[in-house]
């Protein structure tokens, strides 16, 4: 399970739609505690694919080295990688599989005609296929941002 915090979330929306009709890109940090991953913190990165970046992303070498060291710094963990699929559903191609690792969670954020439709999150098995995440999301905290106060 993974719990995004509501700040994070709009981070990740944001740029996927700033970044719209072409994919996004960032990781997510936090802590791991048994199954569930809580994320706590974001660091949004250049998509640094050559030519048409509307269906790929890629992550320069550097940006991982310095994810990596701003863990560190913040004794936080490198949990997951999102991206967006403008104009897709939020199902990892056969090309985010290949080129996915076991640890991290992948959260894909669709958006289709520049706007939010959904987002997802998977994780490779033991057979390197992906299976779905389910996303814990703070009710509390969206209850608030609609100006209601919570029971």
């Amino acid at each position: 399970m993974i719990q995004i915090e509501p700040n994070i979330e709009r981070l990740m929306l944001g740029d996927a739609l700033q970044a719209f009709p072409d994919e996004c890109c960032g990781f997510m940090l936090g802590k791991e505690t048994g199954d569930e991953r809580i994320l706590t913190d974001i660091l949004i990165v250049n998509n640094s694919k050559e030519g048409d970046k509307r269906r790929r992303f890629e992550i320069a070498p550097k940006d991982y080295l310095k994810a990596e060291r701003y863990a560190d710094e913040k004794g936080l963990a490198l949990l997951a990688v999102y991206h967006s699929h403008p104009n897709h559903p939020a199902i990892p191609s056969e090309h985010d599989r290949v080129a996915a690792q076991p640890f991290f969670s992948y959260i894909i954020v669709s958006v289709i005609d520049g706007k939010f439709d959904h987002l997802r999150s998977w994780r490779l098995n033991e057979e390197q296929q992906f299976e779905e995440e389910t996303i814990i999301f703070d009710i509390r905290q969206k209850t608030l941002d609609f100006g209601l106060v919570p029971a």
